[in-house]
């Protein structure tokens, strides 16, 4: 039992392997652990060395993992998990909530709503410290160790566990004076002769698809501006370029000042989603994980604040 214990110096090697099955590259392993991708390479190939097993099959474009790599990786995580749960199960009657809590927000969404909230939460527990990682990406809050994360849209992993904290909605908008110089669309074909401002982190943001009950349209979105920063479309909308399709978080404040009006109002951008609280569907949650949970949801238990502001 000991040696096993001693073989935690290997860790390094372990969290290599991890990184470069999570990533697929070196490249993108490396960034993730902040070390430059020959010493991911080298920590790879000294836990095969030491195993005596090929693990990973590299080439000049990619890499993959072999049978035994990706039994090996499957295994660490199980692992991984076990501990996870050990020290989550040796703290959670512990009364003081106290510690780091590394959450996951979508990144202009949280910028303009969840940032902040989050004082008002640290004020009620002095003894918590937020490491806040604001991303539209999506990321693996297990294999990234994140506590938490607020995700936008449709859940489709099942290790988790989720917390739905209110609806989701696309709409349509623009600025009175592009529908002064353009005119306003009665139905969704017209937006085809419209210039259409076009989020490229949209799985299909080329098209549009609409939905009014049990209607449904899909136009081709053309127009002069395709960007993955919702902020950015958002402005370009206010400058009158063109019809914005986003969130109702980002343009109800817009909405209410009069600086966009909506588009086609009966109809929604794709399909209605949701806003949740997502994390690792551990056995023994942390008391600080649990007080984070209950505070967002007693935040949202009301609504979504974009609609509370602006109702």
């Amino acid at each position: 039992m000991m040696h096993d214990l001693l073989d935690i110096q290997h860790s390094d090697e372990i969290a290599a392997l991890l990184a470069v099955a999570s990533e697929g590259s070196f490249v993108a392993a490396g960034r993730l652990l902040q070390r430059h991708p020959t010493v991911v390479s080298k920590r790879v190939a000294a836990l095969e060395k030491r195993l005596g097993v090929r693990l990973i099959e590299r080439s000049t474009r990619q890499v993959r993992m072999t049978d035994a790599g990706a039994q090996l990786e499957q295994r660490l995580r199980a692992a991984i998990g076990l501990i996870t749960e050990a020290e989550q199960e040796a703290s959670a009657g512990a009364a003081e909530v106290h510690g780091m809590l590394h959450l996951a927000l979508p990144a202009a969404m949280g910028r303009l709503w969840l940032a902040p909230m989050l004082p008002e939460f640290l004020k009620a527990h002095p003894h918590v410290s937020i490491v806040a990682d604001y991303s539209e990406r999506f990321v693996d809050i297990i294999a990234e160790g994140f506590d938490m994360a607020i995700r936008i849209g449709e859940l489709n992993d099942n290790r988790l566990i989720a917390k739905k904290l209110g609806d989701h909605r696309r709409i349509l908008c623009a600025s009175p004076a592009y529908i002064e110089e353009h005119g306003l669309p009665t139905t969704p074909q017209d937006l085809a002769n419209h210039n259409c401002l076009r989020f490229s982190g949209f799985v299909s943001f080329s098209e549009w698809r609409l939905s009014n009950g049990d209607r449904q349209q899909t136009v081709v979105a053309k127009g002069p501006i395709t960007s993955n920063d919702s902020e950015a479309l958002l402005a370009a909308a206010r400058a009158g370029i063109g019809i914005l399709g986003a969130g109702e978080w980002l343009m109800n404040r817009d909405i209410a000042a009069g600086r966009l009006v909506r588009v086609l109002p009966d109809w929604h951008l794709d399909v209605q989603g949701g806003i949740y609280l997502v994390r690792p569907s551990a056995k023994f949650p942390a008391a600080t994980t649990l007080a984070f949970k209950e505070w967002i949801e007693e935040k949202f238990s009301n609504g979504p604040p974009w609609q509370i502001e602006t109702p």
